[in-house]
């Protein structure tokens, strides 16, 4: 079991578990998205909010066989969905490909049975793409990794045909903003930050 399972137990219990009502970003002239899966969504989702032209970034799931998920099915492994957040940028500020190389850097890409202290196939690393061009430059971006480090393990992150996207429950939302105390404290037990220096280097 997630240890954020833990943290989130007497929280859950008095905040709201509705899936947002509003529904996921929708791409426009000026703005494109990408789903991505890196393991705990509250920490994929707090790095990328960081950077420069980044419109919105939502904690959610895909890629599973159940509608409108819970996050207890998510997270046991039941519903096939994997942890995942919806990145919506301005590709004039931020480039797709750029996008792209900081989720390698932030991630371990050598694991696919999870991530850090997250284990099971709901925490698995993946790349979502809506079409073959956008496949062909993960694609790419993966040979340009692959070129300019090396690991002991091969590359094991899993690229996915898009599939429908579910905003997780509000209470996920924001979650290193509303909570930093207990964000901050399993991302630290989790030992993220201390793998990705290991990995890529501080």
């Amino acid at each position: 079991m997630s240890l954020r399972f833990y943290f989130l137990f007497s929280f859950a219990l008095t905040t709201l578990t509705a899936i947002l009502n509003t529904s996921h970003a929708k791409e426009t002239t000026n703005t494109k998205s990408i789903v991505l899966a890196g393991g705990c969504f509250w920490c994929i989702e707090s790095d990328y909010e960081k950077l420069d032209g980044i419109v919105s970034v939502v904690s959610g799931y895909s890629g599973g066989h159940t509608k409108n998920p819970t996050y207890k099915q998510v997270s046991a492994g039941n519903s096939g969905h994997i942890e995942v957040v919806e990145v919506t940028y301005k590709p004039e500020v931020i480039k797709h490909s750029e996008i792209l190389d900081f989720f390698w850097h932030h991630i371990d890409p050598t694991r696919n049975d999870g991530q850090f202290c997250d284990h099971g196939s709901q925490y698995r690393p993946a790349i979502f793409y809506k079409n073959e061009s956008e496949k062909q430059a993960i694609l790419k971006s993966a040979r340009h990794i692959e070129r300019t480090k090396t690991f002991k393990e091969p590359l094991k992150v899993e690229f996915i045909q898009a599939s429908t996207f579910y905003p997780a429950e509000d209470y996920h939302q924001d979650y290193y903003k509303k909570n930093p105390l207990r964000y901050k404290y399993y991302r630290y037990s989790c030992g993220r930050d201390a793998r990705v220096d290991e990995l890529w280097g501080k």
